[in-house]
């Protein structure tokens, strides 16, 4: 790529670049091309990456240091991209942090007060100042890192869900503002991921850190969700979307339990962890079973009046057929999964019966 060609691209602005997820999508983003401008509070870090990109793949980096958890560094940022004169085509908004501990006694108000500024403040302003040029320019599209967590209560990260919680529902609002425009924002719903994260928010030996999500994939679903402008992305598999299903059926007391054994140390009783995989594996297999569902019901709905009359005529053996995919999960629940993976493949195999059964009853 020429220079010339170079300075006419498309420009991303991703913040927390310089580790974990921003930093897979920053690499993302200098493969297809863009320019960037990359914000972090280590300058040697990331003025290391903007040769890396350059080397790489011939893109501009603009660095700008910047801890965005203090009072007006959204703000600043903006100004420093005004005044070089650069347009952002793409903001992701990756910056983020937890802290860890039961909120009555154990966690930091300084830190959690830090956290909140970082989380929602500063995402909710960078998003105004650059979606207010989006919109005049009617282009342009916005990644905010909301988390899995955003939809469930999560005990001993209780501030750091609740600010997740904030920027799902803020994101979700801006698309039904923005449906009329060129303008798009997508949520990053991604579930534990193997970053740097849980070490700052001291939580290295928490339950949830033994199945982690790698960060080069979360990016590259994260990376496709956006440039198709979709409204959120829940990466990786199935297990992580059924978990999506389960978190808006399950009561949330009952969730709230379930999250809480997750989260705990890893040196409670043994007892205790294999009741929070059963849990979350019924959860799984549930939702796994409401997801066939819906496809079913999507399918018929769009079938034409001969298939229909197939369908129902058949529907007592697709409903003898779920039965036994019921009765299978049941009994590999009962009889005691070991891990959550042996639910998900669980969860496969409902989907694949039930899409089996549905193809034979309308065929």
């Amino acid at each position: 790529m020429t220079n010339q060609e170079n300075k006419s691209a498309k420009t991303a602005l991703i913040t927390g670049a310089s580790s974990g997820i921003g930093y897979e999508l920053a690499k993302l983003f200098a493969k297809d091309g863009y320019n960037l401008v990359l914000v972090a509070r280590s300058t040697e870090k990331l003025n290391e990456l903007g040769g890396q990109f350059w080397d790489e793949y011939g893109v501009e980096t603009v660095v700008i240091t910047k801890d965005l958890s203090k009072e007006d560094a959204a703000r600043d940022v903006y100004n420093q991209v005004k005044e070089k004169n650069i347009t952002v085509d793409i903001l992701v908004n990756d910056a983020g942090v937890g802290t860890y501990g039961l909120f009555a006694t154990e966690t930091d108000w300084e830190k959690e007060k830090s956290l909140i500024h970082l989380n929602v403040l500063t995402t909710t302003l960078l998003t105004k100042l650059f979606l207010k040029d989006m919109v005049e320019r009617n282009e342009g599209k916005i990644l905010n890192l909301a988390s899995i967590a955003s939809i469930t209560p999560t005990p001993l990260m209780a501030v750091y869900a609740a600010t997740k919680a904030y920027i799902y529902n803020f994101t979700q609002s801006l698309i039904n503002e923005l449906k009329d425009t060129n303008v798009s924002v997508t949520a990053l719903l991604p579930n534990a991921t193997d970053t740097d994260f849980f070490n700052k928010a001291g939580a290295t030996n928490a339950k949830v850190t033994d199945n982690l999500d790698d960060a080069v994939v979360v990016a590259k679903d994260a990376y496709n969700a956006l440039m198709k402008g979709a409204s959120k992305v829940i990466p990786g598999g199935l297990g992580n979307k059924a978990q999506e299903i389960m978190a808006y059926l399950t009561p949330q007391e009952t969730l709230a339990q379930m999250m809480r054994k997750n989260m705990e140390p890893k040196n409670t009783a043994q007892t205790e962890e294999k009741s929070n995989k059963a849990a979350w594996a019924w959860g799984i297999g549930i939702a796994a079973v409401v997801i066939a569902g819906a496809a079913v019901a999507l399918a018929y709905n769009n079938s034409n009046v001969v298939d229909k009359a197939r369908y129902r005529y058949k529907a007592g053996k697709l409903k003898s057929g779920a039965d036994d995919v019921y009765t299978d999960v049941k009994d590999a629940l009962l009889s005691g999964l070991d891990n959550v993976k042996d639910a998900v493949a669980t969860a496969k195999e409902v989907v694949a019966k039930a899409r089996e059964t549905f193809t034979e009853a309308v065929s």
